[in-house]
This record gives C-alpha cells, sequence and structure tokens, in this order.
C-alpha cells in the first residue's frame, strides 16, 4: 500500500515539533507543504525532496502528493499546527476515495491555541471556543453568528486568521461584537510567531484590543468573565477552590 502522511508540525520551531512528526518526516523521501512551512524544514531535512505551492494552490498541492505517493515514494504534507485543526487532513481525506491505492495517516501536531496559551499562561484553562476570522472558505455572516454565540456563553475565545491585508478590521469587528456582551475590561492577549524567530505577546484589555492591529501571524486570546491577568500572564480560572495555606508552628 502506497503511504501518504500529513503531519502538524507545530508552530514552526522544530523543538516545538511532536517525537512522531520527526520521526514521520525523517522517513520520508517527499515532503509537500505550502511554501514558507518548507522554508521551516529545509536545514533540518535538507536530503528531502520537496513539492512545493503557494497560498490558495491546496487542491494543486494534494494532487501533487498523491501522485509522488502513487509513485511508491513515501510522502508526507506538512501543516502548521495540527493537520487537522484548519489544517490539509480534511481536504486530503476527501480527495483519497479518487487515490483508493493510497493509505493517508494523520499525525496530530500543536496548534496555535496550545501553542500560543503556553505563552501568555493559562488562557484556555476552561471551555473555549477556537474561530477564524478568514472569509475566504467561511461567509462573514456565519463568522459573526460563532462569535455572538460564543460571546454569549461566555468562552474564551481563541481567534485564527485574526487580520490580512485585505481583511484589515476583522478583528475590530469582532471585538465590537464580543463588547456586546462582554466587558470593555474582559483580560485579552495575543502572540505574534509563535514559536518562531521573533515572537513576542502581550496582554490587554478587551476595548484597547479592538484598537489593536495585527497580522496574519498573530493569533488572538479573549478571556472570558472570569480571565484575570496575573503578573504576566493571562490565565481563566478553571474553578478549583484554593484555600490558603497553613503554617504549623514548630
Amino acid at each position: 500500500m502506497n503511504r501518504l502522511y500529513v503531519v502538524g508540525m507545530g508552530p514552526g520551531g522544530y523543538e516545538k515539533m511532536t517525537v512522531e512528526a520527526q520521526t514521520v518526516l525523517t522517513g520520508c523521501e517527499v515532503i509537500a507543504g505550502y511554501t514558507v512551512y518548507v522554508d521551516l524544514l529545509k536545514d533540518k531535512f535538507p536530503d528531502k525532496q520537496y513539492l512545493v505551492t503557494g497560498m490558495k494552490k491546496e487542491i494543486e498541492r494534494c494532487r501533487m502528493a498523491f501522485q509522488s505517493a502513487m509513485a511508491g515514494r513515501t510522502t508526507a504534507m506538512i501543516c502548521s499546527g495540527d493537520a487537522g485543526i484548519y489544517g490539509m487532513a480534511g481536504i486530503l481525506l476527501e480527495m483519497g476515495e479518487d487515490y483508493p491505492q493510497v493509505e493517508i495517516s494523520v499525525v496530530a501536531g500543536v496548534t496555535a491555541a496550545v501553542s500560543g496559551a503556553a505563552v501568555l499562561g493559562a488562557p484556555l484553562g476552561h471551555d473555549f471556543a477556537v474561530i477564524s476570522l478568514s472569509d475566504l472558505l467561511t461567509p462573514w455572516d456565519k463568522i459573526e453568528l460563532r462569535l455572538r454565540y460564543a460571546a454569549m456563553s461566555d468562552f474564551a475565545v481563541c481567534l485564527y486568521n485574526p487580520s490580512s491585508t485585505k481583511r484589515r478590521d476583522y478583528l475590530q469587528r469582532a471585538c465590537r461584537i464580543i463588547l456586546e456582551y462582554q466587558s470593555p475590561n474582559t483580560v485579552c492577549g495575543f502572540v505574534r510567531n509563535i514559536g518562531r524567530n521573533g515572537e513576542e505577546y502581550e496582554i490587554m484589555t478587551l476595548d484597547r484590543l479592538e484598537r489593536t492591529q495585527v497580522d496574519m501571524f498573530t493569533t488572538v486570546f479573549i478571556g472570558n468573565s472570569q480571565t484575570k491577568k496575573i503578573g504576566d500572564r493571562m490565565v481563566t480560572p478553571r474553578g478549583y477552590e484554593i484555600l490558603p495555606s497553613i503554617e504549623h508552628e514548630q
């Protein structure tokens, strides 16, 4: 059986990749992926053949990967974060019906909600929603509805794809919706370039976030009504009762 892996490579840095992902990529002959992600890997896997396409060429990239696997070469399709969360696993499995001779294996990775949360502290310590603000494949009215119900339900919210050159005001629009249900003082944060050179983060209030410009390499975290800032960390409590420590007399 011809083998095609779809591998979540995590936030980008080699040390952030799972051991399983490293093992699979080491054993593959061919690695397919989006230009930016391939560039992050080439130094660590210089002996591989690479199949590269730019943005909005996902279907073409998948066909190239299937053709490589059909030729008997063990092939991996890489994704940032996790392969199944806004990744390539879904489209490969859909297209795989036309390639019954290829066995597809999904290798999990660390998605931005998880890796970004670790940078900020514990912003997703309780129930949360993950919503992408990209309307390339999802209409804005559906995105707006999801934002509205998440805010009404007092979920902490993690926003993927919060802004781009063509969507410069989408984060502001999302914040305005959430501000209809949450306090302007709600604790929020963002992380840029998670796990890569230039990583930076900031914690702020929701009303300030509404006035903040970010880019497509940023993941945004909006707390719920219980989220708080502790030192330089963002924490959404699970609800444990923390009892005061008792010092025993000697």
